[in-house]
């Protein structure tokens, strides 16, 4: 009986190939966040603060393209994402 043992033979251009397709749907999600921006009722009490999740979705991106661009054997340290919209 043998077990699939796909991931050990990924190969990093593989890895990269995906995560260059992450990347291009980040990209595609700032059409929609728009939309929902421009929907939003803005005398609402709590307000979704669309800026921090931009913010939160560009980090996510750039992180990613610097693994990317200079892959490290070593973990890297970011800041924290701000995960709560509401105010």
């Amino acid at each position: 009986t043998a077990l699939p043992v796909q991931l050990a033979f990924a190969d990093a251009d593989g890895e990269r190939a995906a995560l260059a397709r992450i990347i291009h749907e980040f990209q595609a999600i700032e059409p929609l966040v728009k939309e929902a921006e421009s929907q939003a009722n803005p005398d609402a009490r709590i307000r979704f603060q669309y800026d921090w999740l931009r913010q939160d979705l560009d980090r996510i991106r750039l992180s990613i393209q610097e693994h990317i661009d200079t892959p490290r054997s070593e973990p890297r340290t970011f800041p924290p994402l701000r995960g709560d919209y509401r105010r």
